[in-house]
């Protein structure tokens, strides 16, 4: 591995043309749509009912469902299988992954498993050479399954999924999504309210629930979006992806994009000594706890895509 090479990719349109025409095609997904507006809209409450109990606890949760629940859970272990672990830690990460607000876990394996298979090329779920915004957000308000064809989503899964529909509890948790977040969100409420007042209980609903969410689901998605456009690449890789370091830094570890393209299956991300991978820490922790065995440390056991640039 050479100097890292620092490159932007050519800057995309904003693609909402495409949204567009996708969502007059295929129509729209309503729950989609409704779900992003409801958690944009909520944590518009959260500067008229700050506390610091609020605030720490949007802190904890970020930490819980995004690093945790989806860098941690659907993505290095669901997804790419970069260790192992027991069934009922598999459970409890899915668990908090749904509470990301980004999906069921069958859906988000699924589209990020064909992300890799198709990075950057026609039929990638959420390539900015379709467009920035498109790779960022617009790509999920077109339905990508009508109600009419539950065939192809069934198909769907079990092309990209087949390991987690075997699973015998995946599915079923899988199926709790919405349930869930209503009873996080209810729960938090209740909690501020009845230890404390209403207003802290509308403070611990804005930031544990929605500013939270706000937050999780923009970074998340700006690995979708920024890291295919900006950052440098430390490998050569058949698709745009790059190492963005405030990416890096908002995301848990998850920024470092062009390392992970090009060495898939690596639990650790971070490369070189100053890409910070606090996700992966975790991953080493858990292990010396005997909580996980099996980690893809080294780009031998990576899947590379990828070689040195």
């Amino acid at each position: 591995m050479e100097s890292a090479k620092v490159e932007t990719a050519p800057r995309p349109a904003l693609g909402v043309r495409l949204a567009i025409r996708q969502m007059s095609v295929r129509g729209v997904d309503w729950a989609g749509v409704v779900w992003v507006f409801l958690v944009h809209a909520g944590a518009l409450l959260a500067p008229f009912y700050f506390t610091w109990y609020g605030f720490f606890l949007f802190l904890f949760l970020t930490w819980v469902s995004g690093s945790l629940g989806v860098c941690l859970g659907f993505h290095r272990y669901l997804t790419h299988g970069g260790f192992d672990t027991f069934r009922p830690i598999r459970w409890l990460l899915v668990v908090l992954g749904q509470l990301s607000g980004e999906g069921s876990v069958l859906s988000w394996v699924a589209n990020h498993r064909k992300h890799h298979m198709l990075s950057d090329r026609e039929g990638d779920p959420h390539s900015p050479r379709d467009g920035g915004l498109w790779a960022h957000m617009l790509w999920l308000f077109p339905a990508r399954f009508s109600s009419s064809c539950r065939e192809l989503k069934v198909d769907h899964y079990k092309r990209f999924v087949p390991d987690l529909l075997k699973d015998p509890v995946v599915p079923f948790l899988d199926t709790l999504f919405v349930p869930a977040n209503l009873a996080l969100a209810l729960s938090l409420f209740l909690a501020g309210a009845l230890i404390w007042d209403i207003d802290t209980g509308i403070s611990f609903l804005a930031w544990g629930m929605f500013v939270r969410l706000v937050y999780v689901l923009h970074v998340t998605w700006l690995i979708n979006s920024a890291t295919h456009i900006w950052g440098y690449r430390n490998y050569e890789t058949t698709d745009n992806s790059r190492n963005l370091w405030w990416v890096g830094l908002l995301a848990f570890g998850e920024g470092w994009h062009n390392n992970h393209h090009a060495f898939q299956r690596m639990a650790k991300h971070g490369h070189r000594w100053w890409e910070v991978d606090t996700t992966y820490w975790v991953i080493v922790l858990m292990e010396r706890l005997g909580l996980a065995w099996n980690v893809v440390k080294t780009p031998r056991g990576g899947r590379t895509a990828g070689k040195a640039a």
